[in-house]
């Protein structure tokens, strides 16, 4: 079989962080004892974007700013928190409202999220848990997000409205020095097409994950995780990823790999450097997945939703997933991230008063991969600031595919947060 490569986008992340190109450190940390009482924490964001070729769903009105390209949503959040209720034992629970405002009406002919699949305006619990300290350990059941460094084939990803989140038992252990141990039981999960649905993440009793994150070498992070799933898309998996991050010479540096085996076996590897150079943040990525087995997925997240309704290569869906060369802003094209070697350019600059970003992909795609065998390309200007509580992103991408299919297409996308 042909090797080949995989897929290269963008890191909406880092816009939203920001801009900051360098390599963050996977470190799982226990959270830290907190006051007692509860605390609120909120967010309102509206949401727009729009892309003329594999846009909102109506290909036959595909000129940007059309409402058969646009998509928007209109969104508020409320968590409560209080870590210790009594005798240590804690709670959280969020609340999340979407809608359009009405602007399917006149302006728009999708969405980007929504809580009950098929209905524009709805709300949904997606955190509802209960946690337990005692001395260098912490428990925590029940609906609640999971984050990329502790969990990288099973995520919540934040670049929708809001993030997808999981139904999960965690125990998360520090008694060793400089070192993190992570145990969990993943049930299931729900996807930004249905937040109130939580459903398997397989068929049989769940995913079982046991990550360890190590800091004992000064300016060095090492984090390797085992899963192992029955019965996940009609076999059993197992899988280990290893993620590496280091100061070198004064530049942020990383190396990650891993193993998938399902029917199938799928290895990936992955590199990345990136640092300050004057007034310039930059990094370079690149990442490599054979043409075998399930590729590089967020198990939980909507390509995997895809991926397990057979929608394979006709479903083009937006996603993330653990490889350095992922994209969160741009529409991802890959069902998965299966078959391909990508590069990626980032750069980003502190201008207007905020941060202006670029990032360049380039991947060479094979046979078994969703676009075929041929080339992707794609440049991404972004810009994103802060005032006061009020977070703003703007982003342009253009995609080029050259590959069994050969089409280009350019998205816009603009966002604002507000934190309360």
């Amino acid at each position: 079989m042909k090797k080949a490569l995989l897929l290269s986008v963008i890191a909406s992340t880092m816009i939203m962080a920001g801009g900051d190109i360098a390599p963050v450190e996977p470190v799982v940390e226990v959270e830290a004892p907190a006051p007692s009482g509860w605390a609120f924490t909120g967010q309102g964001v509206v949401y727009y974007q729009t892309a003329d070729m594999w846009g909102a769903g109506d290909r036959s009105d595909s000129d940007l700013f059309s409402q058969g390209a646009s998509s928007a949503n209109a969104g508020v959040s409320l968590k409560a928190e209080n870590k210790d209720i009594i005798g240590g034992i804690g709670a959280g629970v969020k609340l999340v409202g979407v809608g359009t405002l009405g602007l399917e009406e006149d302006v728009v002919s999708n969405v980007m999220e929504t809580t009950d699949a098929g209905d524009l305006n709805g709300g949904a619990i997606t955190e509802l848990y209960l946690t337990y300290g005692i001395g260098n350990t912490l428990v925590k059941v029940g609906r609640q997000e999971l984050p990329k460094a502790l969990s990288p084939l099973a995520f919540s990803e934040s670049w929708n409205v809001f993030a997808n989140t999981y139904e999960a038992a965690l125990v998360v252990n520090s008694d060793i020095p400089n070192t993190t141990l992570v145990g969990a039981w993943v049930r299931g999960n729900n996807t930004s097409n249905d937040l109130n649905n939580f459903v398997k993440a397989n068929n049989s009793d769940g995913i079982f994950m046991i990550t360890a994150a190590n800091t004992s070498v000064p300016d060095v992070g090492i984090t390797g995780t085992v899963y192992y799933a029955q019965d996940l898309l009609g076999d059993d998996l197992t899988a280990g990823w290893l993620d590496v991050s280091a100061k070198v010479s004064g530049l942020d540096v990383g190396f990650q790999a891993g193993v998938l085996d399902h029917a199938d076996r799928t290895y990936a590897v992955g590199a990345k450097v990136g640092g300050a150079f004057g007034p310039v943040n930059a990094g370079l990525a690149v990442s490599y997945v054979n043409d075998e087995g399930l590729g590089v997925l967020n198990v939980g997240g909507d390509q995997y939703a895809v991926l397990a309704d057979g929608l394979g290569d006709t479903g083009l869906k937006l996603g993330e997933n653990a490889l350095y060369t992922t994209s969160s802003l741009g529409t991802n094209p890959f069902a998965t991230a299966l078959d391909s070697t990508s590069v990626q350019l980032c750069a980003s600059i502190d201008a207007a008063g905020g941060k202006v970003l670029f990032i360049g992909d380039y991947s060479n795609t094979g046979d078994m991969n969703a676009l075929g065998d041929g080339d992707f390309m794609e440049a991404t200007l972004g810009y994103a600031t802060s005032i006061g509580n009020l977070d703003l992103l703007a982003g342009y991408v253009y995609q080029k595919i050259d590959a069994d299919l050969d089409e280009d297409n350019n998205i816009i996308r603009a966002v604002a947060r507000y934190n309360f």
